[in-house]
């Protein structure tokens, strides 16, 4: 018998919170449902769209943040992706534009998924899919 697990909550680690918060509550729609502190300016948030839940904390201890984000950082998370489901991929794909995202327009993948991918402000990749089959069934 193995763990009844009931959910998950990836940690994200970000150089700027108050920027994060933009692109994830106010540019894709996820609620804040928890923070460490008052205001955007926190050191950890928990975020909640429908059944996803995303975790973002701070790279640096306040007033420790460098000037400018670690771009060879960002580039280290190519390999991260998180993936969420979403029926309306095309609705999808015109929110993360509006909200700044570098994202690749809807497209099957040969595994029966259609997929919308874009990546976050620090670098996280996302993918919003959904099942072909589901889609024209």
């Amino acid at each position: 018998m193995g763990i009844e697990v009931e959910g998950l909550a990836p940690l994200l680690q970000v150089y700027d919170m108050p920027r994060s918060l933009r692109f994830y509550r106010d540019g894709l729609g996820f609620a804040v449902v928890a923070t460490s502190g008052p205001g955007d300016d926190c050191n950890w948030a928990m975020l909640r769209q429908g059944d996803a839940t995303v975790m973002l904390n701070t790279l640096y201890e306040p007033g420790h943040r460098p000037p400018e984000p670690d771009l060879a950082r960002n580039e280290v998370h190519a390999d991260t992706i998180l993936y969420f489901g979403c029926r309306d991929l095309d609705g999808c794909y015109q929110t993360l534009v509006a909200a700044g995202a570098r994202v690749d327009p809807p497209k099957d993948a040969p595994y029966g998924m259609r997929q919308v991918y874009a990546s976050d402000p620090d670098g996280y990749g996302l993918c919003f899919q959904w099942s072909t089959e589901e889609r024209s069934g």
